[in-house]
């Protein structure tokens, strides 16, 4: 018997992250270590978490996630957003309650790039009348 497999798709500043999630116990790995292992901090780890708590399913699927680009921060918001794009795709009721959460909401910010003849983004440099 094949296991269906869900896929979604999450960006945030310049990460990227493919989320695939199968029916399981609750197992999350990303790029191959455990989640908690590879973020490092809690808060990022409750992030990761959120729409699996929203819709109370954390321990029903096996979650396996590939993720590359930005820094913890990125990935992390990266993440939540590749798993309520899949949980989407198992049940479309779950719209309801992740939309109120915000957690289909692509963050779009992005670091503003430098311009020439200024040090920075905004800075400029020190002005002088004389």
């Amino acid at each position: 018997m094949t296991e269906t497999t869900y896929y979604g798709t999450g960006r945030r500043k310049s990460s990227i992250a493919r989320v695939y999630l199968t029916s399981g116990k609750g197992e999350i790995k990303i790029n191959g270590k455990s989640f908690r292992d590879y973020l490092c901090r809690d808060t990022l780890a409750t992030i990761v978490l959120q729409p699996l708590v929203a819709v109370e399913n954390e321990k029903q699927y096996d979650i396996d996630i590939n993720v590359k680009g930005g820094g913890l921060t990125g990935q992390a918001g990266a993440i939540r957003l590749g798993i309520s794009r899949a949980l989407l795709n198992i049940n479309k009721d779950f719209r309801s309650i992740l939309k109120e959460n915000g957690f289909l909401t692509r963050d779009a910010r992005k670091v503003e790039r430098k311009k020439p003849g200024q040090p920075g983004a905004r800075k400029n440099f020190q002005f002088s009348k004389r």
